[in-house]
């Protein structure tokens, strides 16, 4: 099996399931337990807060841990509503966030919250000057991802950041593909928020966390005990936890030399792809886009046959974003981007990972041009 499909999930790494197996076996202490079984729990858990902190250049008071990043994309959005209950408000995102953001927002709407989503050209990425343009007197929350999930652009923040700091204006960022992956600083960034989660960069699945900037006030997400500073109640994922710590640790320390391989296969596979199919359009921003990530759309093709006939071969790719999968509407990102329905529909998405091997491009290459050939030939 060839798996190329990272941006949905990635392969833990070996370095954090051995740090994380003591947490299922020897060292299953409950971290809320003042005896040594316990204590040893809790001292995992402020460990692997410290190793987040340090990531993202925060304080280790500032990491709230979760079970992801919808949870917590969930969590800031309607807990900055809840703040907003009794005046008017309003927000701003954009048109291509993870679903997590986009349905919550819509309820969110629902429940009074006025809402802008703002377009973004044709390379997915959204324009700091249509934030400024957007923000009302009532703008009370902006929360604008780092990096695409479905086409890899990586957003303008920091200029963003800059003009809702001088506005005071809450700045959100959904970070759950550019964390450990590309360098990621909230201090450079001016953000207030931020989301991650460690699935996505070969941790455990189940384990996220929130970056929540010093003397902001957040409601609790669930009450009960004081885990989590009072704001998330119930007994940690110690183990998963202990694993995203050390996968972020690990991700930080190679991410140069990461990125740099994958970039490389992603121009090998969009140039062996094109030499023989050169009608293939790539989506997305080419120069600053997430290292192993690559959108390409077939003209004439469905991106849905390309994965399963891919997929018969043993190799994993996708059409979407893993939470959109299943349902046959064509990506809302692609859409945003300009894309007509017929184009959207036949893309397809290959991310590569720190545990791909420089030699399955060429087999992923022949792979998809002979998918493509095959379905060509039967209409």
């Amino acid at each position: 099996m060839i798996y190329a499909d990272n941006a949905a999930t990635t392969r833990i790494s070996d370095y954090a399931f051995e740090k994380m197996l003591p947490f299922l076996r020897e060292q299953w202490g409950n971290p809320s337990s003042r005896y040594s079984l316990g204590t040893r729990a809790k001292r995992a858990i402020e460990q692997a807060r410290k190793q987040f902190a340090e990531a993202i250049g925060a304080g280790s008071d500032e990491i709230i841990f979760t079970s992801g990043g919808t949870e917590t994309n969930n969590w800031v959005l309607q807990s900055v509503a809840r703040t907003c209950a009794n005046e008017s408000a309003h927000f701003i995102t954009s048109s291509i966030e993870h679903s997590s953001v986009l349905n919550t927002c819509r309820a969110l709407e629902l429940c009074g919250i006025e809402v802008t989503y703002l377009p973004v050209d044709i390379n997915g990425r959204v324009s700091s000057n249509d934030v400024r343009a957007a923000v009302k007197p009532n703008t009370k929350l902006v929360s604008i991802m780092l990096a695409n999930n479905e086409v890899g652009t990586i957003q303008p923040i920091a200029e963003i950041g800059r003009i809702l700091n001088e506005r005071k204006i809450l700045f959100h960022t959904d970070a759950v593909q550019a964390v450990g992956h590309i360098p990621v600083d909230v201090s450079g960034l001016q953000v207030d928020f931020l989301t991650a989660s460690a699935h996505k960069f070969n941790g455990a699945k189940g384990t996220g966390f929130l970056f929540k900037r010093s003397g902001l006030e957040l409601s609790p997400l669930v009450f009960g005990g004081e885990q989590e500073h009072g704001l998330r109640a119930g007994t940690e994922n110690v183990a998963g936890i202990v694993a995203a710590g050390y996968a972020t640790e690990e991700c930080v320390a190679i991410m140069s030399e990461t990125a740099n391989k994958l970039n490389d296969m992603v121009d090998s596979t969009v140039k062996g792809i094109q030499s023989k199919i050169p009608t293939v359009r790539v989506n997305g921003d080419t120069k600053n886009c997430l290292p192993g990530s690559v959108n390409l759309s077939f003209d004439g093709v469905s991106g849905e046959s390309l994965m399963h006939l891919l997929d018969l071969k043993g190799i994993c790719i996708s059409t979407s974003s893993a939470c959109a999968s299943g349902n046959d509407k064509p990506s809302h990102v692609l859409i945003a981007m300009g894309l007509t329905e017929q184009q959207a529909k036949s893309s397809i998405r290959i991310t590569y990972g720190r545990y791909n091997a420089i030699d399955e491009v060429a087999v992923i290459v022949a792979a998809v041009c002979d998918a493509y050939d095959k379905i060509k030939s039967s209409q």
